[in-house]
This record gives C-alpha cells, sequence and structure tokens, in this order.
C-alpha cells in the first residue's frame, strides 16, 4: 500500500461512492483520500460512510470550499505526514479521469518523478467535449509551452502521480496559484527542480454527473500564472541540472 490517490471533492454526491469503488477496483493495492470542503449535498457524510467500511479509505474534512490547489495541497500534506506513501496521485472526482488507468500512471512512475497523464501526445483523447472547450484547453497548453519552455504536451492536466521526493521537495506553502493554473505551477515547480517528468497517454471524458467547476477567473488565474512562474526562475526556459533525488539521477 504504497500509494494513495488523493480525490478532492465539493458536491459530488453522484460520483463520489463510484469513483472510489472504481480506483480501488482497478488498483488494489492503492489507498483513496477523500478531501471534501464541507459540501452542503452531504459528499462528505458519503466518504465517511465508505471510510468505516473500507480501510482503505480516508476522508480529510475542510470548513469550507478554498479551491481545488487547496484541496491538493491539503491532501499532499496530509499524505507526507504518513510514510507509507511513495507515490501520490491526484485525480477528478467526476469519470473525467478514468480510474482504469491508475495502474497505468503508477507503472509509469517506475522510472520518473512525476507522471503526467496527457490528452494530447499521440493525438487528442478526449470524449464528449464541445469544439469552444477543445480549443481553450489545447490553446491553454500551447500557450504555456511557448511562455515556459516546458515540452510537454498536456501540462494543464489534473490526473498525476507524484513521487514522494518531489512532495517533499517543493515549498507547497509557497504554491500560489488555486484554480487549473494549479496543475501548471506544480509541473513547472518540479521540473525546475530537476525531477524527471513523463507522459503517459490517457483518455478525457467530459463528465458524467454534476457541473463544471470551469469560470472565467480560473481561467484569467493560469494565463498570468505562467509570467508568474517564469519570473520566479529568472525566466530560464529548462532545468538547470538534474535533482539529486531524481531517478533519473539514481538509475544504474
Amino acid at each position: 500500500m504504497d500509494t494513495l490517490v488523493v480525490i478532492p471533492t465539493y458536491n459530488e454526491k453522484d460520483n463520489c461512492e463510484a469513483i472510489v469503488r472504481a480506483v480501488l477496483s482497478a488498483c488494489p493495492e492503492a489507498e483513496v483520500l477523500v478531501v471534501d470542503d464541507n459540501s452542503p449535498d452531504g459528499t462528505g457524510q458519503i466518504a465517511d460512510r465508505m471510510a468505516a467500511a473500507e480501510p482503505r479509505v480516508h476522508v480529510l474534512h475542510r470548513e469550507k470550499k478554498q479551491g481545488l490547489g487547496r484541496a491538493y495541497i491539503a491532501g499532499f500534506r496530509w499524505a507526507l505526514e504518513r510514510p507509507q506513501y511513495e507515490f501520490v496521485m491526484e485525480m477528478d472526482a467526476d469519470f473525467s479521469h478514468d480510474p482504469k488507468a491508475v495502474p497505468q500512471l503508477r507503472a509509469a512512475a517506475a522510472d520518473a518523478d512525476l507522471v503526467l497523464g496527457s490528452r494530447y501526445i499521440g493525438g487528442i483523447r478526449v470524449i464528449n467535449w464541445p469544439m469552444n472547450r477543445l480549443l481553450l484547453s489545447t490553446g491553454a497548453a500551447l500557450y504555456v509551452r511557448t511562455v515556459t519552455g516546458m515540452p510537454f504536451g498536456d501540462p494543464t492536466g489534473g490526473f498525476k502521480c507524484f513521487r514522494r521526493a518531489v512532495l517533499e521537495s517543493i515549498p507547497l506553502d509557497k504554491i500560489r496559484s488555486n484554480g487549473y493554473s494549479f496543475q501548471i505551477e506544480m509541473t513547472h515547480t518540479a521540473w525546475h527542480l530537476g525531477f524527471r517528468v513523463k507522459e503517459t497517454p490517457i483518455v478525457f471524458e467530459e463528465r458524467r454527473d454534476g457541473q463544471s467547476k470551469m469560470n472565467g477567473g480560473i481561467v484569467n488565474e493560469a494565463l498570468w500564472m505562467v509570467w508568474k512562474l517564469q519570473a520566479r526562475v529568472g525566466f530560464r526556459r529548462r532545468p538547470r541540472k538534474v535533482h539529486p533525488r531524481s531517478v533519473a539521477a539514481t538509475a544504474p
């Protein structure tokens, strides 16, 4: 049980139990942490009932909705307080990320420090998105690559697997972004620290139930965040060196 899957929730009562069961079925050796932002629809209580019946399920309750990034940071801190977790994964609760791909990302982390589940390498694998949403996403990926120099096809995706060493090396209290730019900031930080980042292809499907959390504020945050990230590293477009705790540095 060296892998923890962190799933943030807010008003996901229609998905919470199903996504947790699907993850545990696809990857029985993993555990799940539901980070609930005091959902008024009772999502947190559903998660509590599951945790009471299944020792591989854990729940972290937060007092109020504070955004996706804050929820993940709380989940990462919870994981780092428990030494048994060598790999920490993040994924959405709405089935846009296929639980069957959890073992794939975990396997890819055997020779990487951070694995990105990518919708855009080897073709576009997105289901049930309108064209304007697809263009926004692919345009955002191009924008991030152009500004930062990160050589990743899908730098904005939220299906990832971190090695513990990465999260221990990132100053989590200095991660400022909160919406989808959180994904960009975490990857950019890990990459510039010299950790080995790789992508593995996934299929992304529009959420089955509930409402999307995407809004104009999230998009604007991401537009400005990439420039702040570049300023933070002196506008360098590549890492200076390999991190000493990277698997790339320790591989025989």
